[in-house]
């Protein structure tokens, strides 16, 4: 084997070895200076990058204080840019307008700056065509179909436009509604939202105004449940497809200013229920209806000019329970069947004055489908009805009253409203103004629905209401109809049908709050108004003061005057009792006056009293013809003399024979000339004016009406007799002397003890006068004490008391 050679030993393979290393040598220094300079060229390439960006920097920062600068200076508008868009609206806002649930229509509709120019769009169904005219321009749109009109215009600022719009057969030049910002303001939607603005009427409903220098009117109604809320009337054919209202947000206020539209115009809400389906709704703020059987709610404006500045003044000088109070009740409608609320501005003052009545209290005015109800079932509670004209007819109405002297108190209905589908029962697909609870919304009796006093918005309504009649109309006084209906969770329900309060009592607490929130709020906003309960339980405080407490641990309702719905009830079943059984039913007569100054009260002969079988009142009571005048003139003398004011219907003032109808209202023919019994009815009638005009000039008649002090039995315990005297007496300790005799025959010789103060006394008043009807039994000297101690007193006198009749008597 022969060994390897060293390779140093071999010189040709030496030089091709060191030719090797010198090339490899060489080809490592080239890459080795390829590193290095490719890493140069990164630092330069990396420096430049770094002050490229310092450059680009410094420049923008220029840009934008220049930009800055020429926007202080003088703003300019961007260059258009150079792709416009298509201003037809898109297909999700396109169904959402068809379907009437859009809340924003405004941010679709009218003309908004877009890439290229300004997008017009309008929705008008059953046009033919719409055109924009601004200045010189006249551009029509494209029709997108379905009422949809679109276009794109090279304008850098939305310009100042009208839209003409052409239908088959006429044309109309108008504003675009939906080129208005919302013109109801932030405050209004921060009250609405709290439940505390006064003024809501001014807020809610239809508002002819000028908004950003265009006349028009604004349409707002609170629908929190509306997926869309629109605007159908007779200038869009009643189709409200086209006239989508916007959505002021969590207020659950819907708004839209619609220019053009003014005083005349009929309107309604379509409102897009929660389930998809849509309702028809009238304003529940309107200010003015149609006259009944119609339904619309018609844009109002008042124009009257008051002219009873010095009543308003004077009507504050002194308590309702402390003043004269005695009240003539009407039904407007049925008081001269006929007469518009003008034409009575003609003849109810006159009437009233001459009869002296202090005031009138008014059936409900608020518009009512059925005129059955007699105003007590209330769609409109903002509007006074049209069957008898507009609500400045009514105004002049109430301005004649008052500058004939006479105050205007109206019955207001707060306790419930009628199911009818166009109205108020689910507003807006959901309960709204009515409980959510089934068996709170229902009220038992009448078939209605009872007002969710617990829900802000809703007490919102009902108090705004009450000042609306005080403020708006001049109302003197509210007197609330069913006011025990609303105080009682278990008012007609019987067990199961009522949940207990949060204290497991019977009170409907959310009612209690609402009742004094809406007397404080009337009494602080008000001056000179009198609220009246129509209550009839014993409830504690009804007329004492909100912030008084009282025994059940509730503070007073806050009314000012309470009816006495127990007198009633007590007075009336004696009298119609025969005069020889009415010694068993004497304390009927006498009961009141153990609860006579719990409360500040009315006593009432109200319509109530007088229909559905009850009769007339000179029809309750026993005997012939001359018997029952003789005790209802009795009655009256006795009820002017209670404590407490009085109220008395239509027609009872001279003694009608038949029930009330609102179909033909009182027989006013019974005193005509002609009739042959025309002197017994008009002598009832003139008893009721002498009550009046001797009640008004005697302050022991009225002045401590509330006051204790102001009354003093002299006999309450002579049942055998038929007889009760007590004495009334003024601020001042002057007292009257009241008696009544309800047995057919005269008492010569009746002895009663009076005060040894007195030194005669003389007749005021008796109904037995011949003029009267009666039988003209008097005292016509005055009559003397004598000092014969008699009924618990030094003195005393003997009167000729006349049968069936009641004698006032006063110092001489």
């Amino acid at each position: 084997m022969t060994p390897p050679t060293p390779s140093g030993s071999d010189p040709k393979k030496k030089a091709t070895a060191k030719k090797a290393i010198a090339k490899k040598a060489a080809t490592k220094k080239a890459t080795a200076k390829d590193a290095i300079a490719k890493k140069a060229t990164a630092k330069k390439a990396t420096a430049k990058k770094a002050t490229a960006k310092k450059v680009t920097a410094k420049k923008a920062a220029a840009e934008k204080t220049t930009a800055k600068a020429k926007k202080t200076v003088a703003p300019k508008p961007a260059p258009l840019p150079e792709a416009p868009v298509s201003p037809a609206i898109g297909a999700d806002d396109r169904d959402r307008l068809l379907s009437a649930t859009h809340h924003d229509p405004h941010s679709v509709l009218g003309a908004h700056p877009v890439p290229g120019g300004t997008a017009f769009r309008a929705f008008r169904p059953y046009a033919l065509s719409v055109t924009v005219l601004a200045d010189n321009l006249r551009a029509e749109l494209h029709d997108d179909g379905d009422g949809f009109f679109s276009g794109l215009l090279p304008l850098r600022e939305v310009p100042a436009y009208r839209l003409l719009v052409t239908y088959e057969g006429s044309e109309q030049e108008i504003e675009d509604a939906y080129g208005f910002l919302p013109a109801l303001g932030e405050l209004d939607l921060h009250l609405i939202g709290e439940g505390r603005h006064e003024e809501l009427w001014r807020a809610l409903g239809a508002e002819p105004m000028t908004h950003q220098g265009v006349t028009g009117t604004r349409f707002t109604v609170w629908a929190p449940n509306a997926r869309g809320v629109s605007l159908a009337g007779t200038f869009n054919f009643w189709d409200g497809t086209g006239h989508p209202m916007r959505s002021l947000g969590g207020s659950g206020v819907w708004e839209l200013f619609v220019p053009g539209i003014g005083e005349g115009e009929l309107y309604k809400f379509a409102i897009t229920r929660p389930d998809g389906s849509r309702t028809l709704r009238a304003d529940p703020l309107a200010r003015r209806t149609q006259v009944p059987p119609e339904t619309s709610s018609i844009v109002h404006a008042s124009h009257h000019v008051w002219q009873d500045a010095a009543w308003l003044e004077s009507r504050a000088a002194v308590p309702a329970h402390e003043a004269p109070f005695s009240v003539y009740e009407v039904h407007l409608a049925s008081w001269r069947p006929g007469l518009t609320y003008r034409q009575l501005a003609e003849q109810l003052p006159a009437y009233v004055k001459d009869l002296g009545f202090t005031h009138v209290e008014l059936m409900p005015v608020a518009e009512h489908p059925f005129g059955g109800s007699w105003g007590y079932q209330v769609t409109g509670f903002y509007a006074p009805t049209a069957r008898l004209g507009t609500p400045d007819d009514f105004k002049f109405l109430v301005d004649a009253l008052h500058q004939a002297g006479i105050g205007v108190l109206m019955d207001w209905v707060p306790a419930h409203f009628p199911r009818d589908d166009w109205a108020l029962a689910e507003f807006d697909g959901r309960p709204l103004y009515e409980h959510a609870d089934p068996l709170r919304a229902a009220h038992p009796d009448w078939g209605t629905l009872e007002f969710d006093f617990g829900r802000r918005e809703v007490r919102n309504f009902l108090v705004a209401n009450a000042l609306y009649w005080c403020e708006e109309f001049h109302i003197d006084g509210l007197r609330v109809d069913a006011v025990a209906s609303m105080l009682y969770l278990d008012y007609s329900r019987e067990p199961g049908q009522w949940l207990p309060n949060e204290h497991g009592g019977r009170e409907n607490l959310d009612a209690v709050a609402f009742l004094q929130e809406m007397n404080a709020t009337v009494y602080r906003r008000a001056p000179g108004v009198v609220t009246i309960a129509e209550e009839s339980t014993a409830w504690d405080g009804v007329t004492r003061a909100t912030h008084h407490i009282g025994p059940g641990g509730f503070g007073g309702l806050g009314f000012g005057l309470k009816w006495n719905m127990g007198w009633m009830h007590d007075s009336l079943g004696y009298v119609q009792h025969e005069p020889v059984h009415r010694k068993y039913h004497h304390h009927e007569m006498t009961f009141s006056m153990v609860y006579a100054y719990s409360e500040n009260y009315v006593l009432p002969i109200s319509h109530d009293e007088v229909v559905h079988g009850k009769r007339s009142l000179v029809s309750k009571m026993p005997g012939d013809w001359w018997q029952q005048r003789a005790t209802h003139r009795a009655y009256l003398g006795f009820m002017w003399a209670h404590p407490g004011k009085q109220l008395l219907f239509m027609g009872q003032e001279f003694a009608q024979g038949a029930e009330w109808s609102e179909a033909h209202g009182p027989d006013w023919w019974l005193l005509d000339p002609a009739y042959g019994a025309e002197p017994d009815h008009r002598g009832v009638r003139d008893l009721v004016r002498d009550l009046n005009v001797v009640y008004r000039h005697t302050p022991a008649l009225w002045q401590c009406d509330t006051n204790p002090d102001g009354f003093q039995w002299v006999v309450g315990d002579a049942a055998d007799d038929n007889v009760f005297a007590f004495l009334r007496y003024d601020a001042e300790g002057t007292p009257l002397l009241a008696v009544s005799n309800f047995a057919p025959v005269v008492r010569h010789d009746y002895r009663l003890g009076v005060p040894d103060d007195i030194p005669a006394w003389h007749e005021a008043l008796n109904t037995d006068l011949g003029r009267y009807g009666g039988s003209d039994v008097i005292n016509p000297d005055a009559v003397k004490p004598e000092a014969t101690p008699w009924h618990g007193r030094p003195a005393s006198v003997q009167l000729t008391l006349p049968p069936l009749a009641t004698v006032w008597l006063r110092p001489a």
